[in-house]
């Protein structure tokens, strides 16, 4: 049997809470380890499902790794097993984690070859890896997929450095491609690259090994070959999505929460874009208080026309956060339209919030009006299954605030981005229970 939460909901919450390290910026900074045979430190490695299978995938190709914290690992990747990749245990463990894609610049920079299964991961509509591809191709290597076995392959007996323009601004596609051009021969020029802050911690690390990259934090990346690259030491940032999450939590709830040590400087729109639907906060060193609110105000435009909240790239809004904020709206007062531009399937959540009392049209896939009901129907629990992550933790944060029982099956998409979300949330009053 899978595990599900039971949640009565219509608790108010009370205290602290520290956000885990990024998930997204684990799965790169886990991966860069292999570009290296030196011992590499990492700390604020979340405890997650996605992750951990990650880690799993590493020792299993014998990378050394050893578990000196509750969050920190070293890794030291001086016996990589090039064989295991041929294996069938390879294919199962690749396949089932979307994050796998990134061991392949690493691998194709130091090995020269690389192959992986079609990766798995969330059900949110079409995730393409031609950015990916298509660049390691640019870089000189060559790029085969077979699909009697759902298998990508790229090798190259040199990579050489080169300018390209991005198709789109894919942080994952960046990555990967940076962490190939670190060891090719020559200068690489990335345009339209993405520049997260995942990604500018990435090429920081890099860079602390002896990499020669410039332009970080912008979308024109300037990368100097070198012919290998040292260990380091790296520390995580907190997770921007977890965060945003505790924002909409403290509001849905009319609880007063203090999320500590944030790094607000890298949460780019997040904070501004709940103070639009009204949520007060206020900033205290790295640390953001949510005082307890009865109510709050979606904003309109200058002109009063209704408010659009909308994904970018960064700098722009994370669609990551999305979900989170179309559940908080519901129980604001005003109109907000939520438009998911990336991903065309991840607003197919909608239906349980719908059957919880909420009121919002799904225009289309990629958009829904949420209409607040200032608390004047609170939502109801109900039984409901969560198809992906973000989804997950909405639902999840639709149930504490709901009136009655709720239960969230399929549990493990939440456990897949979320550490011990159920303990943590317990410990600020939250009844909620893993059954």
């Amino acid at each position: 049997m899978k595990d599900s939460f039971q949640i009565t909901g219509g608790t108010q919450l009370k205290g602290s809470i520290t956000p885990q390290g990024a998930k997204n910026e684990a799965l790169q900074i886990i991966s860069a380890v292999l570009l290296t045979d030196k011992l590499v430190t990492i700390h604020n490695i979340p405890a997650i499902v996605d992750v951990i299978k990650l880690i799993d995938l590493l020792a299993q190709m014998g990378v050394s790794v050893n578990k000196i914290g509750n969050n920190s690992y070293t890794f030291q990747a001086d016996n990589v097993q090039l064989g295991f990749l041929e294996s069938k245990t390879f294919a199962k463990l690749a396949s089932a984690l979307r994050g796998s894609i990134m061991i392949v610049g690493p691998l194709l920079a130091r090995f020269g070859k690389a192959n992986i299964p079609k990766p798995g991961g969330d059900k949110i509509g079409r995730r393409r890896l031609d950015t990916h591809f298509i660049g390691f191709q640019k870089l000189g290597a060559t790029f085969n997929f077979d699909a009697s076995d759902n298998f990508f392959s790229v090798h190259a007996t040199k990579l050489q450095g080169t300018y390209m323009l991005l198709d789109e601004a894919s942080v994952t596609g960046t990555a990967n491609i940076v962490m190939a051009a670190v060891l090719a021969q020559g200068t690489t020029t990335i345009y339209n690259a993405a520049c997260e802050p995942y990604l500018q911690q990435l090429c920081k690390m890099l860079n602390s090994m002896g990499a020669k990259i410039s332009g970080i934090g912008s979308n024109l990346l300037n990368i100097e070959g070198v012919k290998s690259l040292q260990g380091c030491t790296h520390t995580m940032l907190p997770d921007m999505i977890e965060i945003g999450s505790f924002i909409g939590l403290a509001a849905m709830t009319q609880s007063e929460i203090t999320i500590k040590n944030v790094g607000l400087q890298h949460l780019g729109l997040i904070p501004a874009t709940f103070q639009r639907l009204g949520i007060k906060m206020e900033f205290i060193d790295d640390d953001i208080y949510i005082p307890a609110q009865e109510r709050y105000e979606i904003d309109t435009f200058i002109d009063g026309s209704i408010l659009t909240i909308a994904d970018a790239i960064w700098p722009g809004l994370t669609p990551d956060l999305l979900s989170v904020l179309l559940v908080t709206a519901t129980q604001a007062q005003g109109t907000v339209l939520i438009h998911q531009k990336m991903f065309e399937s991840r607003l197919f959540f909608v239906d349980k919030l719908i059957d919880m009392g909420a009121q919002i049209i799904l225009c289309d896939p990629h958009r829904a009006t949420v209409i607040g009901l200032n608390r004047k129907y609170p939502l109801r629990g109900i039984q409901m299954t969560s198809p992906d992550i973000r989804a997950g933790v909405s639902l999840l944060i639709a149930a504490l605030s709901a009136k009655g029982k709720s239960v969230i099956h399929n549990i493990e998409q939440i456990d897949r981005g979320y550490e011990r979300i159920d303990e943590r949330l317990a410990a600020l009053g939250a009844e909620i229970e893993r059954i």
